[in-house]
Parts: C-alpha cells; structure tokens; sequence
C-alpha cells in the first residue's frame, strides 16, 4: 500500500478476526474458572488471621503442613507457598470464641514443634471480616467508577464508538489480568487491586494514542479505505507503543524478580496488564471500533463555506 511507504508495513487488523477468536477464548475462560474456582482473596478481603513462616529446610510437602494444623484444630486454613520453597503462607478464619493472637500463637506453636524449632514467624495480620467485606465491595466499585469515566472521557474527546471500543479493552484487560489469577490461584489482596487500578490507566493511555493518531490521520489522509487509515495509524504508533511497553516491561520484571515476595502479585499483575494492555490497544479497541463501522464522515470536521451576498 501507497499508505505505508515512510512506516512499517505490518497489516494488522489482517489479523483481526482470528485474534477477536482468541481474546474471547481467553474471556471465556477466565470467567469459567471464576465461576468454577473463585479467587483466592488475600487477608484483605477474607478477614482472619495471616501468618508468613520462614523454613530452615525447604519444604517438600505443603500437605504435611495441613495435617499438623489440622491435628491443632485448624483443618480449615489454607497453606500455599510463598516467595521460596521455605516460606509457607498460613491463612486461618475468624473464630468467635478466639481472638487473633491466641489462634495465631497455637497455629505457629503446633508448626513450630512440628519442624523441631526449625522455623520462625516472620508476620501476623489480622482483618476482621466486616472490614474484609467492605474491602471486597469498595474494590468492585473502584473498577466500576474507572470504567465509567473512561466511557465518559472518551466519548467527549472523540467519538462514542470509540468510547466503545475504550470499554470493551479495557474490560478485556481487567478480566484477564484478574482472570491469571484465578487460574492459577495466586492470592488477590489490596496490591493486587491497586496494580489492576494502574492497568487500567496504562492500557487508555495506550488507547488514547492510537485513536489519537486515528483521528489525526482521518482528517489529513485524503485517499484510503477505512482499514488501510487505522494500519496506518497503527504503525505511526508502533515505535512509540514497543519502547514504551518494552521499557515499562523491564522495570516491572526487575520488581518482579528482585522486588521480594510482598510485592509479588503487584508486579505479576502489572506483567500481566502490560502485555495484555498493549495486545488489547490493537486486536481489541481497534478492530472494535472498525467493527462498529466507523467512518471517515464520523471523524472529518466539515467546514462549512459561509458566502455573504454584498449588496451593491
């Protein structure tokens, strides 16, 4: 195409409808394993009492672990690693009749005499699950008031298919990134959710730029189809979106490995944002805005001649 001849040359929305297949594959999985697995909140969100041990020796068997609290009392809690194979992360749910400390004192003692003295209480939370379930509620709201500020920033700033195609990505990156979770039952917990506040945010920025592009191109192209305006459109912005992700990508993967294991969820789901925020700016806001049948006559500004009759 004549369109590409001081750009790249990559036709994207070529691939448009094979990759639409796949993000609905991956939504749809994701919400199965939602209905089918849940996610697995944090202390945050659940209430109880939070436990971090550190191991001498790795630990070979988390099942051992469950039956030592379960023979304490405690067949209830969950057990799942945490950072290194010798930290364990012990959840245990309020009890009516036991305060925090006390559950958590008999909880570390059992597995204490079980490893012979070999571990050690590194941190204890408490939440109380009133407040875990006003967390769970604010947080869906949080998402929810995001959402409707991008449809009503975006539908003011260009068009309102655009504003559709805003929505439908980043909703796309929301379920996903959650959806990784799920799957994988990687603890959820107020970290988690800011880091999915801040995918949000990074994929409209990378969004916005496309469309900005869109818009410009539409008004100063004169000869193109409506695919061959948003290709190129897409490879203008490509160099801009590869350093910015690229970069990004790095400083988040150098948290991720060296940050430690607090931040390990926070950093994975800004991995997960980022690479799914950047696919979704193309195969998804795009192609939606295409498929909603924009036009050059939705984005040119017509200007209309006044001719003033003068009057001898």
């Amino acid at each position: 195409m004549r369109l590409f001849n001081k750009v790249s040359r990559l036709d994207f929305l070529r691939f448009r409808r094979p990759m639409g297949i796949v993000s609905a594959l991956l939504i749809t999985l994701c919400f199965g394993s939602f209905l089918v697995r849940g996610l697995s909140f944090g202390i945050d969100f659940t209430g109880g009492t939070l436990l971090e041990v550190g191991y001498v020796q790795p630990v070979e068997d988390l099942g051992a672990v469950r039956r030592v609290l379960a023979t304490a009392g405690f067949a209830d809690s969950t057990v799942q690693r945490f950072g290194t194979p010798r930290d364990v992360l012990i959840r245990i749910a309020p009890r009516a009749d036991e305060t925090s400390a006390v559950l958590s004192d008999r909880a570390f003692l059992a597995i204490k005499q079980a490893a012979n003295g070999q571990a050690e209480l590194r941190r204890v939370e408490y939440v109380g699950p009133q407040v875990g379930g006003e967390l769970v509620e604010e947080a869906g709201l949080a998402i929810l008031y995001s959402l409707i500020g991008i449809l009503v920033y975006v539908a003011m700033r260009f068009e309102y298919r655009f504003a559709l195609g805003a929505i439908i990505a980043t909703v796309h990156d929301v379920v996903i990134t959650v959806g990784a979770f799920s799957l994988f039952q990687i603890e959820f917990d107020l970290t988690v959710l800011a880091a999915v506040l801040a995918v949000i945010g990074y994929s409209l920025n990378d969004t916005i730029v496309v469309f900005d592009r869109i818009r410009e191109n539409f008004r100063k192209v004169r000869k193109g189809t409506v695919l061959e305006i948003t290709n190129l459109s897409l490879n203008e912005t490509l160099s801009r979106t590869l350093i910015t992700s690229g970069t990004t990508l790095l400083a988040v993967l150098a948290l991720h490995l060296f940050g430690g294991s607090v931040i390990h969820g926070f950093s994975l789901a800004l991995l997960v944002g980022i690479v799914v925020g950047t696919y979704s700016s193309i195969y998804v806001a795009t192609a939606a805005v295409v498929a909603l049948g924009i036009s050059r006559a939705d984005m040119v500004v017509m200007k209309k001649e006044m001719q003033v009759d003068r009057m001898p």
